[in-house]
């Protein structure tokens, strides 16, 4: 924890608790004697913080009645680090996108509120961050804010749930009984990982595929979090199966120096070859969305195996072109 860190953690502490002990800010902070007794007159002396020692009560705290002389109190701005300004406007965004028409609506409101106003901690006002700083989706589809929070319920409350799907690849909706396992959001869209009474296995369910929802009362099935990771997480993307094959792809130099430092795949391998090119091996079972992937990339990817997958990737660059 660096001084600045330590310095709003006392402003923290002193805030919260009115009194603080010297043994208190030492363990929270976790720092020698001399360090916490330089920062106590940092903040004294450099911010004008009016920290008193309060004999009576044994600790410290703000002196409320006689501010320091010298100018008023106030830490100085603080900036997220990359990961955490991007967490917090993800989670704006995520917020900001469901559709708040629902039970949830009251409060999102205020959540959205206090992410803003965290935001605004920064050295500049939130509304600036927001501007200068966007967190755009490609290809996001709408959730129905009601369906996500009986899901949501039922995940937590480790219950049933009773669903109208209606799956896109056969235009067919049909009702199943779900244990939910999980949400994941992939790709700007939420996913729930769910154990199907119907069909007897692990499936995993576009939320926003989702028509109408019950909640039941009996007790969801558990799946170990390893079997879902076997069945959901061993192939490529969104798709699920257990024969999983490995793909090898292989880029020119040019599109390496993009791809090199592209995760594909939590399980992926990949070098750099002595031409400047490079071989990407991923796993996947259904090759859907690897496809997607391997062909927005056109001339620039080059499937070097299995076969199977190689004269796919044919068959389909043959059929775009006799379409155009």
């Amino acid at each position: 924890m660096n001084q600045t860190e330590r310095v709003y953690k006392i402003d923290q502490m002193l805030n919260e608790r009115i009194v603080v002990s010297f043994i208190d800010l030492q363990k929270n902070l976790e720092v020698s004697r001399a360090t916490l007794k330089r920062d106590l007159q940092y903040l004294r002396d450099r911010l004008n913080a009016p920290i008193i020692f309060d004999r009576d009560a044994g600790g410290y705290r703000f002196d409320k009645v006689s501010p320091k002389i010298g100018g008023q109190y106030e830490l100085p701005g603080l900036w997220f680090s990359a990961e955490e300004i991007h967490a917090l406007l993800t989670m704006q965004h995520l917020l900001a996108n469901l559709d708040t028409g629902g039970l949830l609506g009251p409060h999102i409101k205020p959540l959205l509120s206090r992410l803003t106003a965290l935001i605004g901690v920064a050295d500049n006002p939130a509304e600036e961050v927001v501007k200068r700083i966007k967190i755009q989706t490609v290809g996001a589809r709408s959730v129905h804010l009601d369906n996500f929070q009986v899901v949501g319920s039922a995940l937590l409350r480790r219950k049933r749930l009773v669903i109208d799907y209606y799956a896109r690849g056969n235009d067919e909706t049909t009702r199943r009984e779900v244990s939910p396992q999980r949400l994941i959001h992939y790709r700007d869209n939420w996913y729930m990982d769910g154990w199907c009474h119907l069909r007897g296995g692990v499936r995993s369910f576009s939320v926003d595929a989702i028509k109408r929802v019950e909640l039941l009362d009996s007790a969801a099935k558990d799946v170990p979090e390893d079997v879902l990771n076997d069945v959901l997480g061993s192939g490529y993307g969104i798709f699920s199966g257990d024969r999983v094959k490995w793909a090898v792809l292989r880029f020119t130099p040019e599109r390496a120096r993009w791809v090199a430092a592209e995760k594909w795949h939590p399980n992926q391998t990949g070098v750099l070859l002595d031409d400047g090119s490079y071989e990407l091996k991923v796993p996947y079972s259904n090759d859907p969305e690897l496809m997607m992937d391997i062909l927005k990339y056109g001339v620039d990817c080059r499937v070097i195996e299995p076969p199977e997958l190689q004269q796919k990737v044919k068959s389909e660059i043959l059929k775009m072109a006799i379409s155009v």
